[in-house]
C-alpha cells in the first residue's frame, strides 16, 4: 500500500473538483481501486504503488493545464485521466505517455491541440533540439498550423517572450491591389490564415491583449528587413513565395535567443515568372547544418477533408507526366542538334 499526497494550492479548487463535486467524481470513477480523499487544497491517494503512480501523472496534467488556462471542461478533464477505468496498469500509463507528448497546447473551452500525423509529431520533437525548421509540404498537412501550435506553447511556457508571424504578400492568382482600406486593412487578407490558426489557439480577449502590446505581432515579409528579431518565436508561412533575397535577409534577421519555423509548398508558387523562389535552394545548401532541422511532409499528413489527399496524389502525377514529356523533348532536340553537326 502506498500513499500520495497532492497539492492544489496553484489552482482554482472550484476548477478542479466540479461543481457539486462533478469532476471529482469522475476522477474516483476512472480510479476505483484508489482510495481518494479532498481535505481542503490537497488530495490523498492510497493504493497499490502502480496505480498511485498513474493517478499523480494524470492529475499532474490537469493541474498543468489549470494553471496555463483557468478553466477545464469536464469532458477533457475525463479525457486527460484516460479512457480506461481500471485506474492502471502498464499499457495504460504508456497510452497516456504517448498522448502527452502529442499534445502541443491548449486551446479556449478545453480545445485540445495536438499533432495528428508523423510528421508532425517530428516538427513537435526536432523544435526542442533546432533552432530553426524548415517544414515544407502540400497544402493541407498542417505544417503552417502546428508550427503557430508550437509558438504559442513556447510563449505559454516562457520560453519566449513574443510570437512574430510573417508571410510574403504575394498575390495568389488574383488582385486584392484596389481593394478599399488601409495598408493593414489590405495586407490582412494574406494573413488571415494566421489569423485563423491563433483564434483557435487563444481566448479572444487574451489574443487581443497579445496583438495591442506587440506580443504577437503579424506583418508581411517585407516588414522584417532591418530588424534583429531576439527572445521571439518567428514563423515565416508561404515560404515558396520569398525570393532567395528576401529569405536569406529573414534567415539573417533570427537573434541569438530566437527559434523560426519556415513552411512552404514548392508546387504553389504564386511568384511571377522572372522571379525563382528561394525556399527550394534554402532547403539544399542549408541541409547539413547542425542546429536547422528539415521535415519533409507529403500527402499522408493530409488533415483537411479525405479527398484531398487524392488530388495532391493526382497532381503530382500529372507533374511527373509532364517533366517526362519535357525530358523527352530535349533528349530529341539534343539528337537533332548532333545530327544536324554531322550533315554540315
Amino acid at each position: 500500500m502506498t500513499e500520495a499526497i497532492i497539492n492544489l494550492e496553484t489552482v482554482n479548487p472550484i476548477e478542479f473538483f466540479g461543481v457539486n463535486n462533478s469532476k471529482f467524481d469522475i476522477l474516483k470513477r476512472k480510479f476505483p481501486l484508489l482510495k481518494i480523499l479532498s481535505r481542503g487544497s490537497q488530495i490523498k491517494l492510497s493504493g497499490q504503488p502502480d496505480i498511485v503512480s498513474n493517478a499523480q501523472g494524470r492529475i499532474s496534467q490537469v493541474i498543468k493545464y489549470l494553471e496555463r488556462n483557468g478553466h477545464l471542461s469536464e469532458a477533457y478533464f475525463s479525457e486527460i485521466l484516460g479512457d480506461d477505468e481500471n485506474g492502471g496498469g502498464e499499457a495504460s500509463q504508456a497510452k497516456d505517455d504517448a498522448n502527452s507528448n502529442e499534445i502541443l497546447v491548449f486551446g479556449p473551452n478545453g480545445k485540445v491541440i495536438r499533432a495528428k500525423t508523423q510528421n508532425q509529431k517530428m516538427m513537435a520533437s526536432v523544435s526542442e533540439k533546432n533552432d530553426i525548421i524548415f517544414a515544407v509540404g502540400p497544402a493541407g498537412t498542417g505544417k503552417t498550423y502546428t508550427a503557430v501550435a508550437l509558438a504559442v506553447r513556447a510563449l505559454k511556457n516562457k520560453a519566449v517572450r513574443k510570437i512574430i508571424l510573417t508571410r510574403p504578400a504575394v498575390e495568389a492568382g488574383e488582385s486584392l491591389g484596389f481593394l478599399p482600406g488601409d495598408l493593414k486593412e489590405k495586407i490582412d487578407p494574406y494573413l488571415r490564415p494566421l489569423y485563423d490558426a491563433l483564434d483557435d489557439m487563444i481566448p479572444s480577449d487574451k489574443l487581443n491583449y497579445y496583438m495591442a502590446n506587440r506580443i504577437i505581432e503579424i506583418a508581411p515579409l517585407a516588414y522584417m528587413r532591418g530588424r534583429t528579431l531576439d527572445n521571439s518565436f518567428i514563423i515565416l508561412d508561404e515560404a515558396q513565395n520569398a525570393t532567395d533575397l528576401q529569405l536569406k535577409m529573414f534567415l539573417t534577421r533570427i537573434g541569438s535567443s530566437a527559434k523560426a519555423i519556415i513552411t512552404g509548398d514548392l508546387t504553389q508558387v504564386d511568384l511571377p515568372k522572372n522571379q525563382k523562389s528561394g525556399l527550394a535552394k534554402a532547403t539544399r545548401i542549408l541541409r547539413n547544418i547542425e542546429g536547422i532541422a528539415h521535415i519533409a511532409l507529403d500527402e499522408s499528413d493530409v488533415v483537411r477533408h479525405r479527398l484531398v489527399k487524392h488530388i495532391i496524389r493526382a497532381y503530382d502525377k500529372e507533374q511527373e507526366i509532364e517533366e517526362a514529356r519535357s525530358e523527352e523533348n530535349r533528349e530529341q532536340y539534343r539528337k537533332l542538334g548532333n545530327k544536324e553537326t554531322k550533315e554540315s
